[in-house]
């Protein structure tokens, strides 16, 4: 027995039991692929290691997450650390938590010829719903063996290395040093551990690793599967998929026939024209002055002089509201045309999934893609979200390389990023599809300091982060408007949700969801100048922009071409709420709760859900109608994304 101050060997072996764990991952990553090559696109080998290597991200939060008792056991303090029967322990903690783990990976092999997509818990939800999931167990084994052989062979073998490293009993003597030396471990190591679960960064605004961060590495969309791992998946998924749920409330034809999930339009388009979306953080209708030509609200300023301007050269809808609370969401509605209600479609374990989406289908008519935000690279998810969609380029702060710009908590300002984005459009191949998010107008409402005093600051702060982002998109197109693209470009403008509201019309509870959608191209053949009040949805971008790139095939969308002619798609607004679906359509706001139970029935005037006509409904045909909507849609929605429709 030997004696001992600092626990060096210990250390070692833990760091040694851990990289076991980052090898056993890579070989049932190279086992996944071996048995699912066919349904994954790999070119060679180098590309199998590329992936394998930004995997070791993936794999780190879940071997962190299986072992934190272990670890935690390891480095504690207890003076019998070193004992064989305390090693014992450790072995019988290891191996349980990291076996069932470990067997996810295989179980996967399985299923992903048959998903396509790494188990969640979204999956097992499915599983919980069978009657007889013994049996099935028990079929999958026998059926497919030779991938549970593998398996076993695996288990053994590391088994066999952990125990060719033991550790050696030792006494120890000098008892202050020693756990002085254990406490700074421990201290440092907190931290380390905390870093590695979050994906190896605490950048401002950064989340931890999702799901979705896959696909900044994917050259391809199934690669994300030779990325991930399952144990990750279903760490990242739990408690994300609550509020999907399969309903049964009507038809498939009464769906296809009043909700027509399934869109298609026939535009003859000879030149293609470039399509810049310019996407706006927190930006309501409340701040247009276009927007509010007919609110009658007392001393009403516009908050957007130059944007206003742009409105009335183009074509611009003053009865749009959002889909979306937060930015992410509010890039799904605008770029693949997801609403989000109780859980966020692009948060939860369904966003692996192929979907339709407004960069997919440029890049199916031969547009090139990119999409520019200036926050800092992983801020949330955007990067992987938009490379997962179609856009080919990502552009960051990462990109702008150049922090005297950084406004301190998000990113870079509006009026710097948006003459980058200009820089790098010219680059693009023609035509091209490109998006910028704005940034300056998301709290904490600063404005560069040669700006402090220039817009207005005695309202609300957002009023003067708009100003500020009106000005930069006034200098923006001041520099694009001398290039040779941009007589052939449609803009199409809308902001990701609302936010702040100074004017009472806008506390109103519906009111409050109004977004501006302003579409504008310098050539009138293209967009024409005029305005309408028509009902519409943020949603409604998708199908619009797809409309006027002149796509002929059938799409999936539950909005509508704002510029089609069709008289069968039913002008509507769902208006997004966590707790309720709300649905604008006729002379009628519907509220049902997440049940599709009615809540309320509102005149479509009443922006604030005062008076409830819900006794009206027995006698009043295009209530029940609409009623009938909301829970078609509810039961589309659900179906479309548990099952995997949304192609």
């Amino acid at each position: 027995m030997s004696l001992r101050l600092f626990r060096t060997t210990e250390y070692k072996a833990l760091a040694y039991r851990l990289a076991l764990a980052y090898i056993f991952y890579f070989l049932s990553r190279l086992s996944f692929y071996s048995f699912n090559k066919a349904h994954l696109h790999i070119e060679g080998i180098a590309d199998f290691f590329r992936l394998a290597f930004y995997g070791l991200l993936f794999d780190t939060t879940a071997i962190i997450y299986v072992n934190l008792l272990f670890i935690f056991l390891s480095v504690l303090p207890l003076l019998i650390n070193t004992k064989k029967s305390f090693q014992k322990v450790l072995f019988w903690v290891y191996f349980p938590c990291n076996i069932p783990a470990y067997l996810l990976n295989f179980i996967d092999i399985v299923y992903f010829s048959y998903n396509k997509t790494r188990l969640t818990t979204n999956d097992w939800a499915l599983v919980e719903n069978e009657h007889n999931p013994l049996t099935l167990m028990v079929g999958f084994l026998v059926q497919y063996w030779a991938i549970f052989a593998v398996f076993l062979v695996l288990i053994v073998l590391w088994i066999f290395l952990y125990k060719k490293v033991q550790v050696r009993e030792e006494e120890v003597t000098h008892r202050k040093p020693y756990f002085i030396t254990s406490a700074i471990v421990l201290v440092l190591l907190a931290p380390t551990l905390i870093f590695g679960i979050r994906g190896f960064s605490f950048k401002a605004g950064v989340i931890p690793l999702t799901v979705m961060d896959a696909s900044k590495y994917a050259r391809d969309i199934s690669q994300v599967n030779i990325l991930l791992n399952t144990p990750f998946t279903i760490f990242r998924t739990m408690g994300k998929n609550k509020g999907f749920k399969e309903f049964k409330f009507t038809t498939d034809a009464y769906i296809a026939e009043n909700i027509k999930p399934i869109k298609q339009y026939g535009r003859q388009v000879k030149d293609q024209p470039n399509i810049v979306v310019i996407i706006l953080e927190g930006m309501g209708a409340e701040y247009f002055g276009v927007m509010n030509q007919h609110t009658h609200i007392p001393n009403y300023r516009s908050h957007t002089p130059f944007l206003d301007s742009l409105a009335r050269q183009g074509y611009y809808f003053t009865n749009i509201f959002s889909n979306s609370i937060h930015s992410i969401e509010g890039i799904s509605a605008v770029t693949a045309g997801m609403p989000t209600f109780q859980t966020a479609w692009v948060r939860s374990g369904y966003a692996q999934r192929k979907i339709s989406s407004l960069p997919e289908i440029a890049r199916s008519l031969g547009y090139q893609t990119l999409f520019a935000h200036g926050a800092t690279n992983g801020s949330m998810n955007f990067d992987g979200y938009t490379h997962q969609i179609g856009y080919q380029t990502y552009l960051g702060r990462t990109e702008f390389n150049d922090d005297r710009y950084y406004n301190g908590s998000w990113g870079i300002d509006d009026e710097p990023f948006l003459q980058y984005f200009a820089k790098n459009i010219n680059q693009m191949k023609r035509p091209f599809l490109a998006t910028v998010f704005t940034l300056s107008s998301h709290g904490p409402y600063t404005v560069p300091d040669k700006y402090k005093n220039q817009f207005n600051t005695g309202d609300i702060p957002m009023h003067n982060v708009t100003e500020y982002t009106d000005l930069s998109l006034l200098k923006f197109f001041d520099t694009i408007k001398k290039e040779d693209w941009y007589a052939n470009t449609i803009f199409a403008i809308i902001s990701d949700h609302t936010t702040d509201d100074y004017y009472d019309y806008y506390k109103q509870k519906i009111a409050h969801h109004r977004l501006p959608i302003i579409l504008f191209s310098p050539n009138k053949a293209l967009i024409p100048q005029g305005s309408s009040d028509t009902l519409g949805q943020q949603i409604d971008i998708f199908p619009t922009l797809v409309d006027l790139m002149g796509y002929q095939k059938p799409f999936r969308s539950w909005g509508r071409s704002l510029l089609s002619d069709k008289a069968d798609e039913t002008p509507r607004a769902f208006v997004t709420h966590t707790q309720f679906y709300q649905l604008i359509q006729g002379n009628y706001i519907y509220v049902l709760d997440l049940q599709g139970k009615v809540v309320g029935v509102y005149a479509k005037e009443d922006l604030d859900l005062i008076h409830n006509l819900k006794d009206q409904i027995t006698h009043n045909e295009e209530m029940k109608k609409g009623i009938a909507d909301v829970r078609a849609f509810m039961q589309d929605y659900m179906d479309r994304i548990i099952h995997d429709k949304l192609e």
